[in-house]
């Protein structure tokens, strides 16, 4: 508008001169011509005057909207649940909103112009400084802080306390400002911490039990094995000499006979009770040992082809009892899944030791585990493999396995980690 009004000014100030220089010897054109330049001056002067209030009212109301919605903002900022700090490129405050205040429990007026590094322990400022210079370096514009650990913030009278955080950064000519918009987690901490404190009670209580079963069964093991079975031998002992007193084709003899052989059955399965319950020895010869007859006689016994690979027994030498007992269970309820869920021809066991950690791995080419099956309720042998292992501080995984069926492998340190139950 302003550009057309000078145009068409200039255009009759020219049209005007001309006519001067044509109507020189005429003072009648020439005052008019005077009279006419001198309304479109005041014309021109009056239309700039409205332009220059108009344009005045426009930046005034544009200058309004602004700091409204600057109010709004701060607004917003301000009624936030969560803190919300910004820091200049010198890493100093520039913005404290009310909950930070009530967060570090440090007023707004003494916060402002502060370095960031007030509401950070000394531990921590070093890391934060490489921390800032690479988010710098990334270009990304925001992210959440502190994903694989706590951070931990500093309120004015010295408290620390555990925080989630996400920082973004804008780029000025002055160079970038952060904000961090962070939040209290001390609540949610103590309960994850009361949790992961209960879940260690449960697990030791867990383990507890489960040595108390394992004792009770290598009590009862033994009172088989050593007791009733050297009655059953005396027995046998017993029969076979009156056998002998007895003519073999006469009715008592061979009563005597089917007796002998129910005395062999009933030895047989005391023995298997009793190594079900505890190989004897796994305590008197070890796991190389107690491994090889299980997976033997698993074989013997369900008519499942077994490849068995085992260290040498000096690489399983001076193992705690907790140890190859878990490898042990681990195997043998493996083996006994095995046996009356995959519906296998083939199993391979490897046994390895290296590293401070033994492992166990046990795959089968049956019908294959699914994710119904892990989650089921009365999965107890299951849930029982694991609570062992954790016990331990080792890992179990149990899923498909390559040729189609299930493997099971568990990771066990050679010594119990300290806290590993937590």
């Amino acid at each position: 508008m302003i550009a057309a009004g000078s145009a068409l000014l200039a255009g009759i100030v020219a049209l005007n001169g001309a006519t001067l220089v044509v109507a020189g010897d005429h003072p009648t054109l020439v005052a008019t011509a005077l009279v006419a330049d001198a309304v479109l001056l005041v014309g021109a002067i009056g239309v700039a005057l409205w332009l220059a209030q108009h344009y005045e009212k426009q930046s005034a109301r544009a200058s309004a909207a602004v700091d409204a919605s600057h109010a709004r903002l701060a607004s917003v900022i301000d009624s936030a649940m969560d803190a919300i700090i910004t820091v200049d490129p010198n890493q100093r405050i520039v913005l404290f909103n009310r909950a930070a205040e009530a967060v570090f429990r440090c007023r707004r007026i003494d916060a402002l112009g502060a370095p960031l590094e007030r509401f950070i322990p000394a531990r921590f400022r070093a890391a934060h400084h490489d921390h800032i210079g690479r988010f710098a370096r990334t270009g990304v514009t925001s992210r959440r802080m502190g994903d694989a650990l706590v951070l931990w913030g500093l309120r004015a009278d010295g408290e620390e306390f555990p925080l989630d955080a996400s920082i973004s950064q804008t780029r000025e000519a002055g160079g970038n400002f952060y904000t961090v918009i962070l939040r209290d987690v001390t609540l949610r901490k103590q309960n994850e911490d009361m949790v992961k404190q209960q879940q260690a009670e449960l697990r030791e209580l867990s383990a507890r039990v489960l040595e108390a079963r394992e004792e009770e069964k290598t009590l009862i093991a033994r009172e088989l094995h050593d007791e009733l079975g050297q009655l059953l031998t005396a027995l046998k002992m017993d029969l076979a000499w009156l056998r002998e007193r007895l003519a073999p084709a006469s009715e008592v003899g061979g009563k005597a006979a089917q007796m002998e052989a129910l005395l062999d059955r009933t030895v047989t399965s005391v023995r298997r009770i009793s190594a079900d319950l505890r190989p004897l020895m796994l305590d008197d010869l070890g796991l190389h040992d107690a491994v090889t007859w299980l997976v033997e006689d698993f074989a013997a016994r369900s008519g499942i082809e077994c490849r068995l690979s085992v260290p040498e027994e000096t690489e399983l030498a001076g193992l705690e009892r907790s140890v190859a007992n878990t490898v042990y269970r681990v195997l043998q309820e493996s083996l006994t899944n095995i046996a009356r869920h995959a519906q296998a021809r083939h199993a391979w066991v490897i046994l390895g030791a290296g590293g401070g950690h033994l492992h166990i791995e046990v795959e089968d080419d049956g019908r294959g585990i699914v994710a119904d099956d892990l989650a089921q309720p009365r999965s107890l042998g299951l849930k029982g493999m694991r609570e062992r292992v954790l016990y331990l501080g080792g890992t179990l995984e149990i899923g498909r396995a390559p040729r189609g069926g299930t493997r099971v492998l568990a990771r066990v340190p050679r010594a119990r980690e300290t806290g590993a139950a937590a």
